[in-house]
């Protein structure tokens, strides 16, 4: 099995070269809105620092803005009402970009003019790490391949779909780590299962300064913490929810500062157009996620999630299959009734769910393994 777990290793080192290779070849400037005004947010953050949080148009007075949008062409550049992925604020009576801002500050991280290019292999190498954990936890001949099967589609989605946004890079990442800590987080108990709620609640509320929608990741998470207090009526079940609940705020407190800036309250959002009409049942869009990458690896997930639930097996893994399904309808609800259409909007919860259910199935196969982490066999609610 050493050999085995060795030569996916070596496959993966390969795929995470070729991707890089892949990556290094990207233009910043193909002619995106999205990514001109991701940039824009970076530009924000390197100049003025976290003041950079404030994305009003008219501090764009060395005219970062303007240049961009003369690049790819883009009628009346000069116009904010009709600039791309920009909101007016009526409140505040300002022009503001509509994302919040953990993209663009991840982006600031790297010097201007090569952003993108470094964004993506380190996300690429944070994936690659995450998938040799799955390897190194594999006790069996068919966890090994499991694992790096899935491994290898993971690094393979880090290039189709994730470069149709940069916010997507990140959220993998993200994703891919909580879905371990939530395998962790339902084989542990006591002090240590409250901290590891604190720790995935902090990851997902981190998620959501990438992408707005990313918010519904914690929705499955919270339906479940409200369950098991109801259920159990103990302080233990409380504090989990409770420390889940704080850590989430805590890490989306970025996004909720720069919607009082922006927008005139945490709580209001700098989006603005169709990402804000009213929910709809569309048949052009329903047809478009059956007939994209996206579906069968929603399939997937959801048959992974029947076949957990129908192998018994330790508590723990009840608990995650609970989860992981109601994050599941609940996402997919909103999705399939947003008017619009991407080839990565469910991209964040199918890759969460499924990070989730391969660290569960290893875990499930190795109880032993679990063991070693400090896990008991079973735990409680």
């Amino acid at each position: 099995m050493k050999q085995l777990k060795t030569a996916f290793g070596v496959v993966l080192l390969l795929i995470l070269i070729s991707n890089i290779w892949t990556i290094s070849k990207w233009n910043e400037s193909r002619g995106v809105y999205d990514d001109i005004c991701y940039l824009r947010q970076a530009h924000l953050f390197q100049r003025f620092g976290i003041s950079g949080l404030d994305t009003n148009i008219a501090r764009d007075d060395d005219r970062y803005m303007l240049r961009k949008l003369q690049e790819i062409n883009f009628p009346d550049p000069g116009d904010p009402a009709l600039l791309p992925c920009h909101t007016f604020t009526a409140a505040l009576n300002k022009v503001v970009l509509q994302y919040p801002p953990g993209t663009g500050f991840v982006l600031a991280l790297f010097p201007s003019g090569f952003q993108v290019i470094p964004l993506y292999a380190a996300a690429s190498i944070a994936i690659f790490g995450l998938a040799l954990l799955a390897l190194a936890r594999a006790a069996t001949r068919s966890a090994t391949v499991l694992a790096g099967v899935f491994g290898i589609v993971a690094l393979y989605l880090m290039i189709n779909p994730t470069k149709a946004s940069y916010s997507v890079a990140p959220t993998m990442v993200v994703c891919a780590l909580t879905g371990f800590l939530t395998a962790r987080l339902f084989a542990s108990a006591g002090a240590r299962r409250i901290l590891i709620a604190a720790a995935v609640g902090l990851l997902i509320g981190l998620s959501v300064n990438f992408r707005l929608p990313n918010l519904l990741l914690a929705a499955g998470y919270a339906v479940f913490f409200l369950i098991a207090f109801l259920r159990a009526r103990n302080m233990n079940t409380f504090w989990q929810g409770l420390s889940f609940g704080i850590a989430f705020l805590i890490g989306m407190a970025p996004t909720l500062i720069a919607n009082a800036i922006n927008a005139g309250s945490p709580f209001s959002t700098t989006y603005g157009g169709v990402d804000a009409v009213p929910p709809e049942l569309n048949a052009s869009v329903l047809l478009q996620y059956v007939r994209d990458a996206q579906f069968p690896l929603l399939l997937i997930a959801i048959a992974w999630v029947v076949a957990l639930w129908r192998s018994g097996g330790r508590v723990a893994t009840r608990q995650i299959v609970a989860v992981v399904a109601l994050n599941l309808v609940i996402n997919l609800i909103f999705f399939m009734s947003h008017p619009v259409f991407t080839p990565y909007y469910v991209i964040p919860i199918v890759m969460l769910s499924l990070w989730t259910l391969l660290f569960a199935t290893l875990d499930r196969w190795a109880p032993k393994l679990a063991e070693d982490f400090g896990a008991p066999q079973k735990a409680s609610v």
